[in-house]
């Protein structure tokens, strides 16, 4: 569906890293400030333990996982959104993202040198917070001049919903506050829907820790949690480093045995994705057949012909009805034709919102 989500951090906490366990675009990872330049991009699989039983069940000829897009971005600094460093840069790009994974370093190593001196997470968070702040008080204030005369002299009661969700928006930026922890009703976010305000975005915190914090964490990662818990944020533990390890390693078995050696269960880059894939109010429904077993994503409460449009706008023009069977009841029983004998198809109209997990197969004309 083309929605990214956008990796950012100070330098040298560890982006890039994490990035090249996650993608086979290859970012260049050295141990200086700005590494990275230019934003690199990676498609990414999700993992999904479902898609694999449908093709167990099924036997397909292909096999098509569903994806979601990650951008690795210059590190920030202070001053950033007034052009410091590559604050312009890294601005530009993170507005051109859906959602944020926010990298903090929780490790301590001499030899990696920390663009400020010493590690503290909460500090390096509340940098990078600011910069976004400021540009985005900048952004409220500007639209504000515009909007606040149209609302007086106009009269117009959306002009007049704007300006009073801007100055809700201007009170906690001033404050220090991100703009997602500010409450809006329906009718208030509608109204501002176009702003697209930097610290709106959905945001995930990637505690980037050692060998011996992976399983249970250490103080650097209990300092985040307590600083974000105002916030409608997710936070992640991952070692960037043991995630390299994991994915030089050529088999399954090989992962497997490494991961039990440190007490984990999966490998956290897969985590990520997935929280990454949630984050982005993203779904998934299946499309089953011989030929091809084939995940597709769409957005959370999305609509059947809507959902259909994905795999072809011919299919959405001319929607007739969707048959669905929920993916319990697929594997409970083995293959579409039982699934049907049992009475397990549903047939669903123009309403029906899409399941995540639901198998659907679409009846159009054109």
């Amino acid at each position: 569906m083309g929605l990214q989500c956008g990796i950012v951090g100070l330098p040298n906490v560890g982006k890039s890293t994490l990035f090249n366990c996650l993608s086979n675009a290859k970012a260049q990872s050295a141990n200086f400030p700005f590494c990275t330049i230019e934003p690199n991009i990676g498609v990414i699989t999700v993992p999904d333990d479902r898609l694999n039983k449908l093709v167990e069940l099924v036997k397909p000829v292909n096999v098509v996982p569903a994806v979601v897009e990650i951008v690795d971005i210059a590190g920030l600094v202070k001053g950033a959104s007034k052009g410091e460093g590559l604050g312009n840069k890294f601005l530009s790009n993170i507005r051109e993202t859906d959602a944020i994974i926010h990298v903090l370093r929780c490790f301590d190593d001499n030899n990696i040198v920390h663009v400020d001196g010493s590690v503290n997470p909460v500090r390096d968070k509340e940098i990078i917070d600011t910069e976004l702040q400021l540009k985005d008080l900048e952004t409220v204030e500007s639209r504000l001049q515009k909007d606040e005369k149209r609302a007086m002299t106009g009269g117009d009661p959306f002009a007049k919903r704007q300006v009073e969700v801007l100055y809700l928006y201007k009170k906690a930026l001033e404050q220090g506050l991100s703009a997602r922890t500010v409450v809006l009703d329906d009718l208030q976010r509608e109204a501002v829907r176009d702003l697209s305000l930097l610290t709106n975005k959905p945001v995930l915190y990637v505690c980037n820790v050692d060998e011996a914090s992976v399983v249970a964490g250490n103080k650097y990662v209990e300092m985040v949690r307590e600083a974000v818990q105002g916030e409608q944020a997710e936070v992640l533990v991952i070692g960037a480093d043991i995630e390299s390890d994991i994915a030089e390693l050529e088999t399954y078995e090989e992962k497997q045995l490494f991961l039990e050696d440190l007490g984990l269960q999966e490998a956290g880059v897969n985590k990520l994705i997935r929280t990454a894939y949630k984050l982005l109010n993203l779904q998934t429904y299946f499309t089953a057949g011989v030929k091809e077993v084939r995940a597709w994503t769409f957005r959370k409460g999305m609509k059947a012909p809507q959902t259909a449009g994905i795999i072809h706008t011919d299919f959405e023009k001319g929607f007739i009805r969707a048959e669905v069977i929920r993916y319990e009841d697929f594997v409970a029983l083995g293959s579409e034709a039982k699934c049907k004998e049992a009475g397990k198809m549903a047939v669903e109209g123009k309403e029906y919102v899409v399941q995540d997990g639901d198998i659907m197969h679409f009846r159009f004309n054109v």
